[in-house]
């Protein structure tokens, strides 16, 4: 049994997030949470989120899914849009400012039936 969720549009560069995901990858999620929670990084909490989201999903179709026996089987992150702003500098010159986002998709599977 299989559960997805997607959170978009998440205000942190995909390259930082893509370090937290490799963190998790593969792992039960309880160890998931276990990892994230104590994670300094920012993306850690999104990410939680989204695998939390995930586990309430396989839930909520199945009726009777034990968390403890869920994985995380996929976690991806891809690049959304980048918000493009600019900022002044020396000499009437401009410098680009780019502000990146990201699409987190989070697969939780049981582990029958990986």
């Amino acid at each position: 049994m299989e559960a997805k969720a997607q959170a978009r549009y998440v205000r942190v560069a995909p390259r930082k997030a893509r370090m937290v995901v490799d963190l998790v990858r593969g792992k039960s999620v309880a160890r998931a949470r276990e990892i994230l929670q104590f994670s300094t990084r920012d993306a850690a909490e999104p990410v939680a989120k989204v695998i939390d989201s995930a586990v309430a999903n396989a839930e909520q179709a199945e009726g009777s899914v034990d968390p403890d026996a869920l994985f995380v089987k996929t976690i991806c992150v891809d690049d959304a849009p980048t918000f493009k702003r600019y900022q002044p500098r020396a000499k009437g010159a401009a410098e680009p400012i780019r502000h990146r986002s990201s699409h987190i998709t989070v697969v939780v599977a049981t582990r029958e039936e990986a």
